[in-house]
This record gives C-alpha cells, structure tokens and sequence, in this order.
C-alpha cells in the first residue's frame, strides 16, 4: 500500500507540473454520438458554413461509427468553417487519422495538401494575405495529418507568410491508425508571430485539400477539443 500511494503521489506531482490536472475544457466537437448519415445539414445547424468545394459532390462529410468521415473524391478544397470565442484555450487536443493520403502531397517538396486539416484562428486583425487575390484572414495555425512531413516542423504556404503557419503533428502515421494530436497554441503562436500576446481564438475549421494531387483522400475525427492548459 504505501509504495501504491507513492506512486500516485509522484504520478499527480507530474500531472499538475504538466498543467493537466488543472486543464479545463472549453470547446468540444465530439462526434461519437452521431448517428451515421451525412453531415453537412448537421455542421450547417450548428453554424459552420460550407466554403469553397465542401457543398460539391466530390466532397465527403458523413458521420460513420462514431466517427466525422473526411473525403476527396478529386482534386478539390473542402472547408467547414465557424467562428467562435475561446479565448481561455491555450491548447488543442485531436483524436484522428487518415485512411487515405493524397498522392502527390509532400510539403517538403512545395505540394502543400492534406487529406485533413484543423485550422485555428486567432483575433480579428487582418494580416496580409501576400496576394491582392487573396483575401487577407486574422492569424492562424493549422494542424494536418501528413504522410512525408517533418513533426512540428512550421510549415509556410505559398500565401500568407506573415500570418499563417502549417504543422503536421504526429507525422507519417499508418493508413487507418487513430492518433492524437496534443499542441500547444499558445506556445507556437508566440515563437512564429511576432506579437507579444496571443489575441483569442475566434475562428475554427476543419479542411480538405487535395488540389495538386490525384484527387482522392479520405480521413476521419473523433473528437476535437480547446484546453485551458
């Protein structure tokens, strides 16, 4: 008994030092209780919007098993997005996996694809897009699943240089294998921006994109979650 309740001393001892004990959730997108079927009326009724290819018939969005089911069925740019007002998140947690990467997708030779991407927006200032073309969008950070990329390596698009970075975290992971995503924010926010503060988070969507491919992909999301620590 008394080397168990040392164990579990030391056991929470790291936990508060991790800042997990206190962490407390303050956005969820949980989709395990959703009845199978399509998805799009159900993001439309909770107050995303369709944007770019997401409404086209070449994008899948259906629930499947407990599971938000992501798809290309050709080279297209799927978003869902909405905005919201978390501004107590400092971390985002992910439980996902992709069952199909895009061929063609490799950020470290400039095709910068995903099969699934989680897009986090920060504050409402308009940083320049690097285009006249391109509307200019708040800061932001996106997280993706990749096949052939660098862990937490800070990716850049061919856009938006000065307010946007890429991270694929965990990285080349098998077909079909759930993995979670834990990042923090806060932390990459502040080491890529040049900001001394980092404005809340007022802006999510999660993205397909296989344009520059051969078009198919298919990925799936169980749950996303905003953390105060």
């Amino acid at each position: 008994m008394g080397r168990y309740l040392l164990n579990l001393i030391l056991l929470c001892g790291l936990l508060v030092s991790a800042g997990l004990v206190n962490a407390e959730t303050v956005f969820t997108l949980d989709f395990s209780k959703e009845k199978n079927g399509d998805a799009k009326k159900w993001f439309e009724s909770k107050g995303f919007r369709l944007e770019a290819d997401a409404d086209d018939d070449d994008m899948i969005l259906r629930f499947e098993n407990g599971k938000l089911i992501i798809g290309t069925k050709d080279d297209i740019n799927g978003i869902i997005a909405k905005e919201i007002n978390v501004g107590k998140a400092k971390r985002i947690r992910i439980e996902w996996g992709v069952n199909q990467y895009p061929i063609g997708a490799d950020w470290e030779k400039g095709i910068v694809r995903e099969a699934v991407g989680v897009i986090i927006s920060f504050g409402t200032k308009k940083i320049d897009s690097g285009s006249f073309v391109v509307p200019n969008v708040p800061y932001f950070i996106t997280l993706f699943l990749g096949e052939k990329e660098q862990e937490n390596k800070a990716y850049v698009g061919k856009y938006f240089k000065k307010g946007g970075r890429y991270f694929c975290s965990p990285c080349q992971n098998p077909v079909g294998k759930t993995v979670i995503t834990d990042f923090d924010l806060s932390k990459a926010f502040l080491a890529q921006f040049d900001e001394n503060s980092v404005p809340p988070i007022t802006g999510l969507a999660i993205e397909a994109d296989t344009r520059d491919t051969k078009g198919k992909a298919m990925a799936f999301i169980k749950k996303i979650e905003f953390l105060s620590e």
